[in-house]
């Protein structure tokens, strides 16, 4: 009887639980849509790939632009060929390796220009089939006859009625091409496709095989890829330059196969970075003699397998194709960089072997610390640890973890830290397989570099604006990255490091402006001016103010206490989400998907919904975050608000569509915001599901009206990791107007640092740095409550004056020193030194063309403030005008000899930075009539320079006078067509600072 009563609450408990876990209609891969995020700004691709690949086989459809990067774009027409290599949703281009193309005769021109292709017969084969100098091998298509799905894609390109299906396995891919007759089967083999290539060679080793390497510089500087290439047809070939001694071995090649039959041409294909002999083993391990058919069906029950690490029910078709595809496409990268045998190249570009993990590449991490790889920890964990290692051997081998690694190249794309907060998230959450205090020492190193501003950044609490570009922005991600390095050191005992990196962590204090309640730059140390927080300018990273003044995850507390109040911060937030849409400044492509100025389309807004919680409002999270979900994902090809960027506006929609949110890695917990669907089962690694379910759902219903946790009553606006570890059932009563759950102090979520608080270093809030006659300085710091000194000396002062408490505002009469801190009991700031210096009273400037003002170097005075640019155009001493002449008079204030005027002018041309055509001068006594002119000073604007560089005109007057000077330096206009921004209609800039007349 015992035994019988237990057989029953078994099987009872059994068939609870199924009922509770989410089940699967159809195949998961029938629901998902590559198509999506080809169009618009997305930038993905819709080609073969197995989940974290190293192949992705896919069709190329453009070669350039900024559209382009993936290589495919929704709106084009003509396909170029098909190609093993792609980046998914970047911003910058790359990839792209390795072209074949099948058509029906031969042809070396891609048909992207109509200049004619040179042919040579290979001494080797005789020319068979035609030589066509005309439109080109590219093809025309139509979306009517193209599919993609996961694994696979086919197309007919209609030019030639030949159909072309793909599928790959995760190094090596097949290629399988139906022609309409037996006669002209040409297969165009291009290694010059888009990227500049350094060295390449096609080796022909028998009449169905082909092997060599590719070796080309774009994003990446020196990739390196070899192939070997097998078919299953003989064919003769055709190099378009044979190699010759001492030269590089023949880049495009044709193959005209003999196939009487008609049977379908098969080319496999296996890749690798680090030798031909690894594309081999490649090749011969994952597909060696598999069918076409055979490697598909791996390739889709592999991704079916994948997908089902979270299965979820929903009666909206949109709802589950958006899903899963986001879902699918947060498995597209990183990318394995690693061949069968454990051998792969890394950051020194040799050769290394290991058993013991699986290595890497394409970690985009400015962009997935913040849901893609906190996804990873709940559904990868054991990738997680490869990736945790893979950064160590990238710091061992190359000296330091990446910030945005390809093909073993560091890119120097991005700012931040971020391999930093992955693997501090990684290890609170008990993934650890990988050596700790090895990974805690590159963590350590990443942050106390002296480059990209980390020198000022340590030195003084932020990072100012004449020093480094994007200098808030840095200053406030190194603080995150900070913070999660001292809750690591804290959970290994490491109390110094803890200490060092907690005080680090509230660094974002030195850029808060306490008037304003934004986040600002801090120029020689007064605030950024004029300020607009819509402004697009180099203060910040693809943003503005509006989209990095409320980047605080891991002290939201604080911050909050520098605004004044929980409701401070919510009329903030209102504020941010209710602005206006438009922009000012620079031109700034990734800030897409606004709602007001919450810009979705880029990763610095992507915490900015959830942070309601934090202020006990939590039906406003669940409203923003429902109508981000439903309105800025869709079904279609522009169905991604921006760059996908590797994942990352993928993963927030899949974690947010499960209905949290991880707002701040590293502290273990998620953010809930609202539920999507019916119901959502992960099926985790260690065996557990954790199932979410949303009872009474609906498009109206997007406000939770209470929850259960495993049956209990659950009123936190959050949940930890552990909690889903554990497995178990999440349960929302959902309702169409907001409720009370979750309101209570008690049960909202807290990121507060408590320890080694810091004081930050005061401001000076009014005074002008460059002054005429004298300027009245005001200073004030964010502790109201702390103590400001300082210590003022002019400039030829030998004595070294005691520090004074400042009370009252003070003058500035003469070129001065001034030197500043605060102080708050034993605590004490920083000390900050700003030199003033002192404008010739007498000296004035008329500007007849105006600059923009995210160039403006301090304003109408800046070329003649005595304050020299640097070669670094963003950092805010240069003064730009876009676009137009730039014309200045200069009044001397009487009539004076002069001997020299000089007049600098920066070139930085990957900017869009040029020189001017030519320099004028002319002078006069009268302001109205300029009776002398000077000889013209000319440049070659339009010859390519690759490097930033300061360039001085100089007039020579030899003594004679005037009063008036009047500078004209004409623009470029538009752009060379050897310049990118050409195709765009790009114009130019002029960058002038300084005007000496001496």
């Amino acid at each position: 009887m015992t035994l019988f009563i237990v057989l029953v609450l078994f099987f009872s408990c059994t068939n609870d639980e199924k009922i509770h876990i989410a089940q699967k209609e159809n195949p998961l891969i029938s629901y998902v849509n590559p198509f999506i995020g080809t169009g618009g700004h997305g930038h993905t691709y819709p080609g073969a790939t197995m989940p974290f690949g190293m192949m992705q086989l896919s069709p190329d459809t453009r070669l350039d632009g900024w559209d382009g990067c993936s290589g495919y774009h929704y709106s084009d027409e003509y396909i170029y060929g098909f190609s093993h290599t792609h980046l998914s949703g970047t911003g910058v281009s790359d990839y792209g390796d390795i072209l074949l193309m099948p058509t029906s005769e031969i042809n070396f021109n891609n048909g992207a220009s109509t200049g004619s292709a040179t042919v040579t017969t290979s001494s080797v084969t005789a020319l068979t089939g035609s030589v066509n100098q005309g439109k080109g091998y590219r093809a025309h298509f139509s979306h009517d006859n193209e599919i993609a799905e996961p694994g696979y894609y086919k197309v007919l390109l209609d030019s030639t009625n030949i159909e072309v299906e793909l599928t790959v396995s995760e190094r090596s891919g097949i290629h399988k091409y139906s022609y309409p007759t037996a006669e002209n089967q040409v297969v165009m083999l291009d290694l010059v496709h888009r990227d500049k290539v350094l060295d390449a060679k096609i080796d022909k080793i028998s009449d169905t095989e082909i092997v060599g390497y590719r070796f080309s510089e774009a994003w990446a500087s020196d990739q390196r890829l070899f192939y070997v290439i097998k078919t299953s047809h003989s064919f003769t070939d055709m190099l378009q330059s044979p190699p010759k001694q001492g030269m590089p071995g023949a880049r495009r090649s044709a193959l005209t196969f003999k196939n009487p039959n008609n049977e379908p041409i098969i080319i496999k294909i296996g890749i690798s970075a680090v030798d031909i002999e690894g594309a081999r083993k490649n090749l011969e391990t994952e597909i060696g003699e598999k069918t076409f058919e055979e490697v598909k069906k791996i390739a889709q029950d592999t991704w079916e397998t994948q997908l089902e690490k979270i299965v979820i029910e929903s009666d909206d078709l949109d709802y589950k194709t958006n899903f899963y595809t986001a879902l699918y496409h947060t498995m597209l990268a990183p990318n394995l960089y690693q061949d069968v045998d454990g051998r792969y190249r890394d950051m020194d570009m040799k050769i290394h072997q290991s058993n013991e993990h699986t290595h890497y590449t394409v970690f985009s991490l400015w962009d997935t610390y913040r849901a893609a790889h906190p996804l990873y920890t709940i559904i990868e964990q054991e990738r997680t640890n490869d990736f945790i290692k893979t950064f160590i051997k990238k710091y061992e081998s190359g000296g330091i973890m990446p910030i945005w690694d390809l093909s073993a190249n560091y890119t120097g794309c991005m700012i931040g830290y971020h391999a930093v907060p992955v693997i501090s998230d990684a290890y609170m959450k008990g993934i650890r397989d990988y050596d700790v205090e090895k990974a805690f020492e590159a963590m350590k190193h990443s942050a106390t570099r002296d480059k990209l501003g980390l020198d000022y950044y340590k030195e003084i609490g932020y990072i100012p604006v004449e020093k480094e570009s994007e200098s808030v922005s840095k200053t406030l991600e190194y603080a995150y990255d900070d913070w999660t390095i001292a809750e690591m050191a804290k959970a290994l005992g490491k109390t110094e490091d803890y200490a060092e990196f907690t005080k680090r962590a509230q660094y974002y204090k030195n850029v808060f402006d306490p008037e304003t309640q934004f986040m600002r730059g801090r120029f020689r140390n007064t605030w950024f001016a004029p300020f607009d927080p819509y402004e697009v300018n180099f203060n910040y990273t693809e943003a503005n103010s509006w989209q990095y003044s409320f980047y605080v995850p891991q002290d939201v507390s604080g911050f909050i206490k520098l605004l004044g109040g929980k409701d401070k911060l919510e009329a903030q937030l209102d504020k941010l989400f209710t602005a206006n849409k438009e922009t000012s400044g620079r031109n700034q492509a990734d800030i897409t998907g606004l709602i007001g100025q919450y810009a979705h389309g880029n990763e610095p807004s992507h915490h900015m919904a959830y942070l309601y919680n934090f202020i006990n409002k939590p039906s406003k999270t669940q409203e923003y975050v429902h109508q981000i979900l439903t309105t800025l994902y869709k079904n279609e090809p522009d169905g991604v608000s921006g760059n996908e960027d590797c994942g990352q506006m993928s993963a927030w929609y899949v974690l947010s569509s499960l209905g949290f949110y991880s707002v701040t890695p590293g502290t273990n917990e998620y953010i809930i915001g609202t539920p999507l669907f019916d119901k959502a089962t992960i099926n985790l690694e260690n065996g557990k599901t954790f199932t979410i379910t949303a009872s009474n759902i609906s498009k109206e219903n997007k406000y939770i009206k209470s929850a259960t946790l495993n049956g209990k009553n659950f009123p936190n606006t959050f949940i930890n990791h552990q909690d889903i570890m554990n497995g178990g059932n999440l349960v929302f009563e959902m309702t169409n107007v907001p409720t009370d759950w979750g309101t209570k102090d008690e049960h909202i979520p807290v990121t507060e640092i408590k320890e080694h608080l810091i004081v930050p270093p005061p401001f000076i809030a009014k005074g002008n740095i460059a002054f005429k006659g004298e300027t009245e300085v005001t200073l004030q710091t964010v502790d109201k409550d702390a103590n400001v000194f300082y210590r003022l000396m002019r400039f030829d002062q030998v004595a070294v004056l005691p520090f004074i408490e400042y009370s009252t505002p003070f003058i500035i009469s003469e070129k001065s020193t001034l030197e500043v801190y605060a102080q708050l009991g034993d605590l004490k700031s920083a000390e900050i030194t700003t030199e003033f210096f002192k404008i010739d009273p007498n000296l004035k400037i008329k500007l007849e063309t105006e600059y923009a003002n995210q160039y403006n170097a301090g304003g109408k005075n800046a070329l003649i403030d005595g304050i020299l640019g640097t070669e670094d155009f963003r950092t805010g001493t240069w003064q730009g005008y876009f676009d137009k002449d730039v014309i200045a008079i200069v009044d001397l204030g009487k009539v004076k000899p002069i001997h020299t005027i000089g007049i600098n002018f920066l070139e930085d041309q990957k900017s869009w930075i040029f020189l001017p055509t030519e320099v004028e001068c002319y002078v006069s006594d009268n302001p109205r009539s300029f009776y002398k002119s000077l000889p013209k000073q000319k440049f070659d604007a339009t010859k390519p320079s690759e490097v930033s560089k300061i360039n001085s005109v100089q007039f020579n007057m030899n003594g004679s006078s005037a009063r008036y000077v009047k500078i004209v330096a004409k623009k470029l206009g538009v752009l060379p067509e050897w310049h990118l921004g050409y195709k765009h209609d790009g114009r130019s800039w002029l960058f002038v600072d300084e005007i000496e007349i001496k």
